[in-house]
């Protein structure tokens, strides 16, 4: 659920562009002829999923009624969920349902460069705003260099067997490079793009459709 959403239902499931928040994630990650299976990690008991229209694309899909609490529990249960049909040096990439704008160049970039790693990696942007560290009264008590700093998105792309490791060891982590990195490894950031935003807000609706309609 967006707690920032000031919606009844979950926000990968508001109407984006005539379609799901959902249905426009999936399908990015779809286009890939890389991509064989899209494992999608459902609440269990949601009512949502089973009334979308797949179509075609429907054998490539492959929901799992095993979500958690957290990000980090949902994508471990869905990583021991899937773990019979993959291999421990098989990749994997893990998206946001809420991401609907990942575009296909960002996506193959980030595969062909991370196959290539020894750790894997993620897509991200180099941080471009002055960012302010504000005390408990929201008044600023520093600012903070920004050289170097990167913000995360998704997909992050690892080895199911690095990853399943990772995030069995790991205490609350915001993304899966973070658990990654509690194992000493160094994960590769990967230059993706602006437009690959998280519906965080309402407002951020108006925002992806504007960039899927000027997209199509």
């Amino acid at each position: 659920m967006g707690e920032r959403m000031v919606e009844t239902r979950p926000k990968q499931y508001l109407e984006l562009a005539g379609r799901s928040v959902l249905e426009h994630a999936v399908h990015a990650l779809l286009a890939s002829a890389q991509i064989e299976t899209v494992f999608v990690v459902l609440t269990p008991g949601d009512p949502y999923f089973r009334v979308i229209d797949w179509g075609t694309d429907a054998p490539r899909i492959a929901p799992l009624y095993c979500g958690g609490v957290t990000r980090r529990d949902s994508v471990l249960n869905g990583l021991v969920a899937a773990s019979s049909l993959l291999e421990p040096d098989d990749w994997v990439l893990v998206h946001d349902a809420a991401r609907p704008c990942l575009g296909a160049a960002e996506l193959s970039r980030l595969i062909d460069v991370v196959c290539k790693d020894a750790v894997g990696g993620l897509l991200a942007v180099p941080v471009a705003d002055t960012l302010k560290r504000a005390d408990a009264t929201g008044r600023v008590v520093a600012t903070e260099p920004r050289d170097g700093l990167w913000q995360a998105q998704t997909p992050q792309m690892f080895r199911h067997g690095v990853l399943l490791q990772a995030l069995s060891n790991a205490g609350e982590v915001t993304d899966e490079a973070s658990a990654v990195e509690q194992m000493g490894l160094k994960p590769l950031l990967v230059e993706g793009s602006r437009n690959n935003l998280k519906i965080t807000y309402p407002a951020d609706i108006a925002m992806a459709a504007g960039l899927l309609k000027g997209r199509s």
